[in-house]
């Protein structure tokens, strides 16, 4: 057995390294090896590639499509085609609401118009004098 120790990374460095700090290459005896570092995502994406960030709720604009379908035609209509073009954007759920929504809405807009055509017309018919007064 030899008398030699092997150097302690504590000893003065001889080129210009600060006192109390490993030499390159060496680890502190109580630490050990530095544990590897994770692999860094792709530029431009958070977090693991394939997980989105999320389960993605209804289009509220599909809902009230639906539910303006019944109570006044138009905005059902126009909330429809919003909540169609959202959805297409954002991948929301809430195709199958605007669809309905879209069709209810322009069923009872077609209703609603003639409904009106035809008060317009009996009215029309009601106050036309034909006695010739």
């Amino acid at each position: 057995m030899s008398d030699e120790q092997p150097p302690s990374p504590y000893e003065p460095p001889s080129h210009g390294q600060p006192y109390g700090q490993p030499q390159y290459g060496q680890q502190h005896p109580q630490w050990g090896q530095q544990p590897p570092y994770a692999p860094q995502p792709p530029y431009g994406q958070y977090g693991p590639p394939g997980q989105g960030p999320g389960p993605r709720g209804t289009n509220v604009l599909a809902i009230l499509s639906l539910v303006f379908a019944f109570v006044f035609a138009p905005a059902g209509i126009v909330c429809g085609h919003l909540a169609k073009r959202q959805i297409r954007q954002t991948g929301e759920d809430g195709d199958q609401l605007a669809n309905w929504g879209l069709i209810l809405s322009y069923i009872f807009t077609v209703i609603g118009i003639l409904v009106c055509c035809g008060w317009i017309g009996l009215a029309f018919w009601a106050n036309s004098d034909t006695s010739g007064y």
